[in-house]
């Protein structure tokens, strides 16, 4: 299977440096390059790639703003942000608007290559810094006053929390049917409850929260 993929960066040694490094790999295709985030709106609704790099900062259109239209007119396709930028305001932004990952421009060029594929099956891909960031932002310090909860009791039932632990490792449905001896439409309605549950919007956001609690088992029973 060939992954399509759109670059979306405002710099063009950039852009050109990652096309080519893409091009080696023999299941990548990138089908289109943009230097801004109209003209990268029109090359997705063109090409309706399997993954899109997407730059954060570029003149114009930001990349948030880019980020929103995408998933908005292109939702069967993974939005990837490739940035300098770590942030951990961008990051959550990112996260929430509906970006599938966020990766940093440091990064190598294997791994770069093994998010990109893991992008194109629907597992969410977040830099190691930028995750270890993430969470040790969310676990206020000692002397700190805690943070509201989620809920004022475990929300979730005790099968939610096995399904919420294999989202956490990045498995797709179907894995997590396998794994757990469910109907995918079970896990799928699961899946559903557990983002209304938690107020959140995607399974990357899920995955964050499952780490942030360390997935501590539940007392209700299922």
């Amino acid at each position: 299977m060939t992954i399509r993929i759109l670059l979306i960066d405002d710099h063009t040694l950039f852009r050109s440096g990652v096309h080519a490094i893409l091009q080696r790999q023999s299941d990548f295709k990138v089908v289109g390059e943009a230097a801004d985030g109209l003209e990268g709106l029109k090359r997705a609704k063109q090409f309706l790639p399997d993954v899109i790099l997407l730059d954060l900062h570029m003149p114009g259109l930001s990349g948030l703003e880019t980020l929103k239209l995408l998933v908005q007119d292109v939702p069967q396709t993974a939005v990837v942000i490739l940035t300098v930028s770590e942030d951990l305001d961008e990051l959550s932004l990112a996260l929430r608007d509906g970006a599938c990952g966020y990766l940093l421009k440091s990064i190598e060029t294997d791994t770069l290559a093994s998010a990109i594929r893991k992008a194109a099956a629907g597992h969410p891909v977040i830099a190691d810094d930028m995750t270890a960031k993430l969470v040790a932002s969310m676990r206020a310090p000692k002397n700190a006053p805690a943070p509201p909860p989620v809920a004022t009791a475990d929300p979730l039932t005790t099968r939610e929390r096995d399904i919420m632990r294999e989202l956490a490792r990045g498995a797709s449905n179907k894995e997590i049917a396998r794994s757990l001896m469910l109907a995918e439409s079970t896990v799928k309605i699961h899946v559903r409850n557990i983002l209304r549950k938690l107020n959140l919007t995607s399974r990357v956001q899920v995955a964050i929260y499952a780490v942030g609690q360390d997935a501590a088992p539940a007392t209700e029973a299922a």
